[in-house]
Order: C-alpha cells, then structure tokens, then sequence
C-alpha cells in the first residue's frame, strides 16, 4: 500500500471587511410656541375703600355718642367749678391760673405725641386704639370728612375717655383748686381737641368769627399750620390744639428721634418713612367719585 503524500492545501481566507458608513438623522421636533392673542388691559377703578357720603349714617350723631359727650363735659366743668370754688375760698388766684395754662400747654402737647403714634404705628386691628389709628387713616385720604361729622359724633370717643380717666380724679382733689385748674383745662383741651382740629379743616368764610379770631391768635391750631401736616413728607405739625407745640418739636426733630429708637430697638418702620401713598393721597369732596387727586388745604 503506498503512502501518497498528502498535500496540507491551506486555504487563506481573506475576509474582506468592508466598512459601511451608516449615517444616522435625528429629528428633534421642536414645539413652535404661538405668543397669544394679547388681550386688553382692564383696570378696576373703583376703589377698595370709598369714601363716607356727606349724609352717610356713619357721620351722623347717635344718642349714645351726645350722652358720652354730656358725660364728658360735666366732669370737665366740674373740675374746673371745684378749681374756681377753692379759689374764692382760700382767695388765691394766680396760681390756679397758671396751673390752668399748663394744663393747656400740656394738652396740645398731648395732642401731638398722641396723633404722631397713630399716624405712624398700627392698623384697625391694634387692641384698643384699632378703631382710632383706622378714623386717622381714612382721614389723611379725605380729611374733608371731619368737616361733614357732626358735633357729639366726632367728640364722642374722647369724651368717654375723659369720663372715666377725670371723673375719679374729680373725687380725690374735688378741695385742691391748683390741681383742679389743670385737670379741667387740660382734659377740656383733650375732649375738643377734634372739634379744633375740625376747624383748621374748615373754610374761612364757613367759620364762626370768634373761632377765626381764635386760629389767627394762636390760641386755637390755625388752617394753614395744620395744612402743612397733609402735604409731603407727612411728619410735621402734629399737635392740634393749639400749634404752640409744633414748631419746637419739628425744629428739634423730636418725633424723628423718637422713630429712630423704636425702629433700632423694635425694628417698627413709621409710616411717615413710606409715605406718601395712595392711602395718604387727599382726595377733594367733589372727586371723590373720580380718580384721587391731590390737593392742598388752606
């Protein structure tokens, strides 16, 4: 048996890789974003708090209101009868006198540091002065509406706080004519002080003529003095009995002072360091169905 040689045949296999350049598209699909048709621009006009009518019941006197306001000037006159009385009984006079002048200095005084704080500080929910820092504030927007209240409607919340701060002291110094001279000068001040300050919101013409005697005086808070109070920047001439006050504290800048302190000790802002507003922009009687205009009071 013959051995053939056997022939290894390799077989070389090329592979030929042929390399396809496959070219892949994305398709981003972009939203198109269509810009609204715009509509039109509607403003409300109508305010958010109107004004109070000339003949709204809110600026009318209720019996209530005419019983504090007796109330409160029984007890000023009876403080100033038992200062009079003790007077002619120990037969001195300067001194109740004087001790009378102070009590009218003190009130205008009063007056000031008290229409400062619910100027600046507090709203309509502020316990117990809520009610007053709410008349005030109505009052910077259409301070023609004192002008329209009526007497015992406009007095009567002070006179129900001098009932029951005076009455008492009424009972404990009814035989100190001195002290009595003070307290019925100045709780009497304090009590009309609204109705004085009503009158510097007055016309001229309108006015008694002793009332205007009285203003161009000095005795009484003058219209053009406390006009300056309802024009920028809103934190002068704040005392409204008299005025005498005014010009001392607003030189010495006394109430400025004082916001400083509570705002560094409390962090409390005023009012007066924002305003003016629109809630202090005055408002004339006869626009206040219109857009707020600004005016100026004389």
């Amino acid at each position: 048996m013959s051995i053939l040689p056997q022939h290894h045949h390799n077989h070389h296999t090329t592979i030929i890789r042929r390399h396809r350049h496959h070219r892949i598209y994305c398709a981003a699909t972009t939203p198109i974003r269509t810009t609204p048709k715009p509509e039109p621009l509607v403003i409300n006009t109508t305010p958010l708090i109107t004004p109070p009518k000339s003949n709204d019941p809110s600026l009318k006197s209720t019996w209530s209101h005419r019983a504090w306001v007796a109330t409160g000037c029984t007890t000023v006159l009876a403080s100033l009868a038992s200062s009079v009385v003790g007077s002619a009984n120990e037969h001195m006079w300067i001194e109740p006198i004087l001790s009378g002048f102070v009590g009218y200095l003190f009130a205008d005084l009063g007056s000031g540091v008290y229409h400062w704080g619910i100027d600046n500080y507090g709203d309509a929910s502020t316990p117990v002065f809520g009610t007053q820092i709410d008349a005030f504030q109505g009052h910077h927007k259409w301070p023609w509406t004192i002008t329209k209240r009526e007497f015992a409607n406009n007095l009567h919340a002070l006179a129900r706080v001098i009932t029951y701060s005076v009455l008492p002291l009424d009972l404990m110094l009814h035989d100190q004519p001195v002290a009595m001279g003070f307290v019925g000068m100045a709780s009497g001040c304090i009590m009309f002080s609204q109705q004085f300050h009503a009158w510097a919101h007055g016309t001229k013409s309108k006015l008694p003529p002793v009332v205007v005697a009285l203003q161009d005086a000095g005795v009484l808070v003058s219209r053009p003095q406390h006009a300056a109070h309802h024009r920028p920047p809103y934190n002068n001439n704040y005392c409204i009995v008299s005025g005498v006050w005014n010009q001392v504290l607003d030189e010495n800048k006394v109430f400025e002072a004082l916001e400083m302190v509570l705002f560094f000790k409390l962090g409390i802002r005023p009012r007066s360091w924002s305003e003016p507003n629109s809630d202090w922009t005055e408002e004339t009687e006869e626009a206040k169905d219109d857009p707020p205009t600004t005016m100026t009071i004389f």
